[in-house]
């Protein structure tokens, strides 16, 4: 029985990459796990056969988180599906991972995409919240991916970094009003992960020393790293840590 027995948690963008990788961890402790996905609904039910078999629960939604209509018609699958499970709509774990990158200089950024940056990286983040917060129990956990861009300097990716900065302000500004209910609210912010965002330079052999050189383990991060972050943010062990950007970029630029 794994230290989150009997817990519920929703992973956003949990289909690939990182989000996968808490998805399944998640899963391996006992969750019930909400996979969703956007477009990759054959990779978010590997994700749920994979918690399956290892004697977890799990189902996937998806959604264009992007708009409050999408997030609204996200969480009304949701509680239909764990009314028809628990008979019950509460919520213990709300991993606001699903995010996007834009590797364009200030120069060349183009406003719809700007705005489509800032959609799925800080409109989604915050209103999942709103939407999941009555439904989240006493004593339950909000995680955030935020980036180590945020404290090391990338001009190539201005929007980005701005974008998982207000992730660091909202995580600081809830802390004090979910702190008499007990619910924590702490995001991670990781540096180079080997993901599927992040594919094109992996394959480049340059642009993969340089992600490499990052940190002073001389290597990428796996997605397991982040997410055995997550899951102890997630147990009862966490339960002390609040506010918090907790940096997980294997030592980037330190």
């Amino acid at each position: 029985m794994g230290k989150l027995f009997n817990k519920v948690a929703i992973v956003t963008g949990g289909s690939r990459g990182i989000g996968r990788g808490i998805a399944q961890r998640l899963g391996r402790e006992g969750a019930t796990v909400v996979v969703h996905y956007l477009a990759s609904r054959g990779s978010a039910e590997e994700v749920v056969e994979d918690i399956n078999r290892s004697g977890g629960s799990a189902f996937a939604v998806g959604s264009d988180l992007g708009t409050l209509n999408g997030i609204q018609t996200f969480y009304a699958t949701v509680e239909q599906e764990l009314t028809t499970r628990f008979g019950t709509t509460g919520i213990d774990i709300l991993v606001n991972n699903a995010g996007t990158s834009l590797a364009t200089a200030i120069e060349d950024t183009k406003e719809e995409d700007f705005d489509s940056l800032i959609s799925l990286n800080v409109k989604a983040p915050f209103f999942m919240i709103q939407q999941v917060l009555p439904h989240l129990r006493n004593d339950g956990r909000i995680i955030q991916i935020s980036s180590a861009v945020t404290r090391i300097s990338l001009p190539s990716i201005p929007a980005y970094s701005m974008s998982k900065a207000a992730i660091n302000g909202l995580t600081l500004s809830l802390a004090n009003q979910l702190g008499p209910r007990g619910i924590t609210i702490n995001a991670i912010a990781p540096g180079f992960v080997a993901t599927d965002m992040n594919a094109g330079m992996l394959q480049d052999p340059g642009s993969r020393q340089f992600g490499a050189n990052f940190s002073i383990f001389g290597r990428w991060g796996e997605p397991k790293d982040i997410a055995d972050i997550a899951v102890f943010l997630a147990s009862p062990e966490g339960g002390w840590i609040t506010g918090q950007v907790i940096d997980a970029s294997g030592g980037s630029h330190l």
